[in-house]
């Protein structure tokens, strides 16, 4: 087998574009644009959608997509090095038509959608004409559907939706959310949930509060990660997305992209950090020296450079599996394995570059503190590390048999007898000769 380590020329080019697009004109936009997904902010509708137009002028608008849905169809791989670029600015992947989750959910919708909820959804959230949420965890249970509570009952031609959920993320913005909730609760656990497409402006939906993280304010006005309260949520029967039951399912196809996205998005996230770390160390004198000539400075440098290296190299592997696949389950040890490893390496990144910045790194002057309290949510998106480091372990020992022996197969005195063994005649006749 083959390895190439390059990128085609042409492609290359596009990259090159891409990387000073978001360099010199959407990097700005994370300084006057309160939130890319607040389509209705004036400056936000002013700014952005010139720039959409620009990316699908170049015909590199949600790249994601099959051209049956407006996008070039780009594999894992190509959209690696791509969204490595667009984590660098925030607003950066609602410019490129690739913003989380409204990703996931489109996907959703054309994997399972009728042509109705297609036209109605779809068509214009492909366009960014509006956004969208992914309602799934609960506030008693965090992401694990075993304990979900929110559930939907069927009235005639109608559904009739109750419950909570918890981090409802952009559900201020949103037209519609894609709410997961039991629908047959006697099925075995994974058979328990239906999906629904649920209109935001549907009676008995409300916002009981928007959250932020830890580094926004505490007001409700910064918050942009929801708890939602269903109450007798009526929908249309038609508004089920896929099969009666299938919600996992439904779910699974969002998530494993989604997990890889966030990780490629991550890595470019991280070499910004990484850039400015660097800068500092060569640019600040301390005790008569730069940074850059402390040895323990010299260290975090070298340490950081090698995670990053490591974690990058097993993102673009992971893409490359899923292309040559085409099958997320095949690859799901690996999407898990980058999904555990993000966490760590952009927290280590994020507190070695606020470190070298001293007090200045610490304050709200630079980003680092910001970007330390993203690295736990990261941590926690699309499933918390610990489940994803099970789900790796699980797979890895897949491949192993056990030793039915009182000792292990690697026992020496064991492999020192069959190797004796094997080679009898050998040692028999040295022997002999001694």
């Amino acid at each position: 087998m083959g390895w190439d380590f390059e990128t085609d020329a042409e492609f290359q080019a596009e990259l090159d574009w891409v990387e000073n697009f978001v360099r010199e004109e959407i990097e700005p936009l994370d300084f006057i644009v309160k939130s890319p997904y607040d389509i209705n902010d004036p400056i936000r509708a002013e700014v952005i959608p010139p720039l959409q137009r620009q990316v699908q002028e170049r015909g590199l608008w949600a790249c994601h997509l099959g051209p049956d849905l407006g996008g070039l169809g780009y594999g894992q791989v190509k959209l690696a090095l791509m969204n490595e670029i667009l984590g660098r600015a925030r607003s950066a992947p609602t410019v490129f038509g690739c913003q989380a989750p409204d990703t996931g959910n489109s996907e959703i919708l054309a994997h399972y959608g009728t042509p109705g909820q297609k036209e109605k959804f779809l068509d214009p959230l492909l366009r960014n004409e509006i956004v969208s949420c992914y309602s799934m965890t609960e506030v008693q249970g965090g992401a694990d559907p075993k304990v979900f509570t929110t559930s939907a009952v069927q009235d005639g031609d109608e559904w009739v939706i109750n419950g909570e959920k918890w981090f409802s993320s952009n559900a201020r913005y949103a037209s519609f959310l894609i709410a997961m909730v039991v629908t047959d609760p006697d099925n075995s656990p994974l058979q328990r949930f239906s999906m629904f497409l649920v209109p935001s402006d549907t009676p008995g939906l409300e916002i009981v509060r928007n959250v932020g993280l830890g580094y926004e304010s505490e007001s409700e006005d910064e918050g942009s990660h929801a708890y939602v309260r269903y109450d007798n949520v009526r929908v249309p029967a038609e508004n089920l997305l896929g099969e009666r039951g299938g919600g996992f399912v439904v779910a699974q196809t969002r998530l494993g992209g989604g997990r890889i996205h966030h990780a490629m998005r991550t890595s470019g996230r991280v070499q910004r950090l990484f850039d400015m770390m660097c800068e500092r160390a060569i640019s600040r004198t301390t005790q008569g020296e730069l940074l850059s000539r402390k040895q323990m400075v010299q260290e975090m440098i070298a340490d950081s450079w090698i995670e990053m290296e490591m974690f990058r190299l097993l993102v673009l592997r992971t893409a490359w599996r899923i292309d040559k696949y085409q099958d997320y389950k095949k690859v799901r040890r690996d999407i898990s394995a980058v999904k555990a490893a993000m966490p760590g390496v952009y927290r280590n990144v994020a507190s070695r570059a606020l470190q070298i910045h001293g007090s200045l790194g610490a304050s709200w002057e630079m980003p680092f503190a910001t970007e330390v309290i993203e690295s736990f949510h990261m941590g926690l998106a699309d499933g918390p590390t610990e489940v994803h480091k099970v789900q790796v372990a699980r797979r890895v020992l897949d491949d192993y048999v056990p030793c039915d022996d009182l000792f292990p197969s690697a026992h020496l005195p064991k492999r020192r007898a069959a190797a004796e063994a094997k080679y009898a005649d050998v040692l028999e006749r040295h022997l002999e000769t001694q």
